[in-house]
């Protein structure tokens, strides 16, 4: 197995503290076979639930490779991603969503898909477990953003990736909703590193409810879609910027 020089790890969450006990031991593992200097990140997102319970308990088992960013009010998908992505430390950063819908199990496929001049290796549903109407809704939603944003992944609302840490600095990320993750991998593209996709799995759903279907949270993404939009302006030929994101 490729080891890794550093990892962080993270995951935004909100209203999670069902998944968490499950989900941040098994990070723990995973991350162990991977690298010898990891940590593990939880962006507490304003949770409503006894979340910070839950954390402060898995602190306390777990020591101080486990850190806690905590917003006070929720800042939305986007902003959560955007703080884990600030307190990442390490070389490459991981990420996924804080409700266990994804297996942690395979981030090692990820890492093995690594190889010279790769800065994202980004897995893709190999099927969704969703109820049909968020099916549905969400293959017109990649269609079209992929459309308008000429995207090379196919999979941009998969939120199961690998990223080289110091291609982050090269761009700031501004989203606050779900439409972070087309800003990201758009930016990312932009930079000209090497992208490849790795099907993975999609799990049901055990705890919570999803928070992007709300009506406020689908008006939010979609206004910030259309400015990300206008922003990157994707029908113009952007200069890439050549960052060498090569593993150590």
């Amino acid at each position: 197995m490729r080891a890794l020089p550093g990892l962080s790890v993270f995951f935004p969450a909100y209203n999670d503290a069902p998944s968490l006990p499950r989900l941040i031991p098994q990070a723990f593992d995973v991350a162990a076979r991977l690298t010898e200097d990891f940590e593990i990140i939880i962006v507490n997102d304003g949770s409503k639930d006894n979340s910070e319970e839950v954390l402060a308990e898995l602190s306390r088992r777990l020591g101080p490779r486990l850190r806690v960013v905590r917003h006070a009010v929720n800042q939305g998908y986007g902003g959560a991603v955007r703080s884990g992505f600030r307190a990442a430390a390490k070389d490459w950063v991981f990420y996924t969503d804080g409700d266990g819908q994804y297996d942690l199990t395979e981030l090692p496929r990820l890492v093995e898909a690594l190889g010279p001049g790769v800065g994202l290796v980004n897995g893709y549903k190999s099927s969704r477990n969703d109820v049909f109407y968020r099916v549905w809704i969400g293959k017109i939603y990649l269609r079209t953003v992929r459309r308008l944003f000429r995207l090379q992944i196919r999979d941009v609302d998969c939120d199961f990736r690998l990223v080289k840490r110091s291609l982050l600095d090269g761009f700031a990320l501004e989203s606050t909703s779900g439409t972070i993750c087309v800003e990201l991998v758009r930016k990312l593209q932009d930079t000209g590193c090497g992208i490849v996709e790795i099907p993975v799995r999609h799990l049901p759903r055990l705890h919570g409810r999803s928070q992007f279907f709300r009506p406020w949270n689908l008006v939010k993404s979609l206004w910030q879609l259309a400015g990300l939009y206008f922003r990157l302006l994707p029908w113009r030929r952007t200069e890439s910027r050549q960052i060498a994101c090569d593993i150590d």
